[in-house]
């Protein structure tokens, strides 16, 4: 079996090293395409592989045109739409995500982001604490348990809200459930973004919903560009000169939320969540680990697409 590492943003060498001790000690090949250019790089790469682990490269119908052999496709890290799903269980292809590897790099960057946002960027001017403010969770999965348990140690009140996830869960965490999305953002100064990019979800945080929010309310997105309705977003900040919105993933509209509104917009240069030593090497690991698992055991435990 032969295991490309396909990423234009390279893991760190020690979660490079640790995915070849893995995949070596199956008795299987390693194979390294770092820092690619050009897409024919990746097409050429992938030829005669079994098995692909990927961050944020894209794997589409031409992609897994390109490998003839591929049979999995892991990606390092939760979220998994920069691959066609449909087009690789088309290609008969499972593609994997490695969940809760990151979680908690992207928590501890939604707080650094909360608590810059409320010291009012660091401007030499009185901000606000943490402590006793209403933190809205949307979306309670890996992250969003991360985000609660930090929460705790700031002395918040943790809302949350999410459709599939039993009310017991979050309750036992000591997170009080809300019945509605519209309920979540009424009640919470500060709501922190952890839903998926679907069709249900892109431009769902809309002007509607973000104005439902109390006065001085933050929006931290550490989610995905797409969930957000910029427009609407953009148009809520010039009526309510009180938000502010701080990011993970830069806007399609960077330069306008910048210019607009300094003081009370902020993104990260590039998608910086998972971006801590031990996240990559976590995520790096566990997807060779995966790969592993799939070949010896057919496990297909964190499968994200159709069979």
């Amino acid at each position: 079996m032969k295991v490309l590492i396909a990423t234009e943003k390279p893991f760190a060498k020690v979660a490079v090293d640790g995915i070849r001790q893995e995949v070596e000690a199956a008795g299987y090949e390693l194979a390294l395409l770092e820092k690619y250019t050009d897409k024919e790089q990746l097409l050429d790469a992938v030829e005669n592989v079994d098995a692909i682990i990927i961050r944020s490269d894209i794997i589409d119908e031409q992609v897994l045109d390109a490998a003839k052999e591929l049979k999995i496709v892991v990606r390092a890290g939760a979220g998994y739409d920069n691959v066609d799903l449909e087009a690789a269980t088309a290609h008969q292809v499972c593609v994997m995500n490695t969940p809760g590897q990151n979680s908690n790099a992207v928590a501890e960057l939604a707080f650094g982001m909360m608590v810059m946002a409320v010291r009012n960027f660091y401007d030499g001017k009185a901000g606000t604490e943490l402590k006793g403010k209403k933190l809205g969770i949307h979306a309670y999965g890996n992250v969003g348990r991360n985000v609660a348990r930090i929460a705790k140690g700031f002395g918040m009140e943790i809302y949350a809200y999410d459709a599939y996830c039993p009310k017991d869960v979050m309750e036992k965490d000591g997170v009080i459930p809300l019945d509605s999305v519209q309920a979540l953002y009424e009640t919470c100064q500060i709501v922190s973004l952890h839903i998926p990019a679907t069709p249900e979800t892109k431009n769902s945080i809309d002007y509607d919903l973000v104005n439902r929010m109390p006065k001085s309310g933050v929006l931290v997105n550490t989610a995905r560009k797409e969930v957000i309705n910029e427009v609407d977003l953009l148009r809520l900040m010039h009526d309510r000169p009180d938000l502010k919105y701080v990011t993970d993933i830069m806007p399609v509209h960077h330069e306008e939320f910048a210019s607009h509104y300094p003081g009370r917009y902020f993104s990260t240069p590039k998608k910086m969540g998972a971006q801590t030593a031990e996240a990559n090497i976590n995520a790096g690991i566990a997807a060779a680990r995966q790969i592993v698992d799939f070949f010896q055991n057919g496990c297909e435990k964190f499968r994200v697409n159709k069979k």
